[in-house]
């Protein structure tokens, strides 16, 4: 006997398919909110996690130029003070600088010179007096050449001077200009072990 299937099976395997079709449409659909909810909360976390380094990141940079601003001030104070300092040993060297000087020229001034006057401009000295011979002149010209708190010695002018009657002796009129160096721990190291035996100028 033959069994003829008279109902719409193909409109059943239809139905089946529609079924499933929508059934793997909200499958799809439900994975890819899954999907997107999952790349959202990264991104929310990637985001967080850059925002607190940025916060992070300018309080750093806050606490950088405060310390640069510290750091400022104490240079500028620091620039000061060294100021200050050059200030008093420059003060303490020009004190010092009459006693130097006089000290060279008495150490420099050869036997036959007289010194009448020294005068001091700045850190420039002339120095006058009167000379038994030009070569006298000359000589102390030489010492003052080695000498560690003057330098650049240098002959202004020398002259015949005048005759004076209780002495007949030919003399010489001089000036000379040095200039002052600046003082230095090494020459006042020299000034200091000069010889106590040293010569002391002679006065007219």
């Amino acid at each position: 006997m033959i069994l003829i299937n008279l109902l719409p099976h193909r409109e059943e395997k239809r139905k089946r398919r529609k079924a499933a079709y929508f059934v793997g449409l909200g499958m799809s659909f439900v994975v890819g909110l899954l999907i997107s909810g999952v790349i959202y909360l990264l991104l929310q976390q990637m985001t967080a996690a850059q925002v607190e380094r940025n916060d992070f990141l300018k309080a750093e940079i806050g606490k950088l130029d405060a310390q640069i601003k510290d750091i400022a001030t104490l240079r500028s104070e620091i620039d000061a003070l060294r100021a200050r300092q050059r200030a008093v040993e420059d003060l303490q060297s020009d004190r010092n600088t009459p006693v130097h000087l006089l000290n060279e020229l008495a150490r420099f001034t050869p036997e036959g010179v007289y010194l009448q006057a020294v005068r001091q401009t700045a850190k420039a000295v002339v120095i006058n007096g009167i000379a038994a011979s030009n070569e006298r002149v000359s000589e102390m010209l030489r010492n003052l050449s080695h000498a560690e708190w003057v330098e650049n010695p240098e002959l202004v002018e020398i002259k015949v001077a005048p005759v004076n009657a209780k002495d007949p002796r030919r003399l010489f009129d001089f000036a000379i200009k040095v200039a002052i160096k600046s003082a230095t721990p090494d020459a006042a190291a020299g000034a200091a072990s000069a010889p106590s035996g040293a010569k002391p100028a002679k006065k007219s």
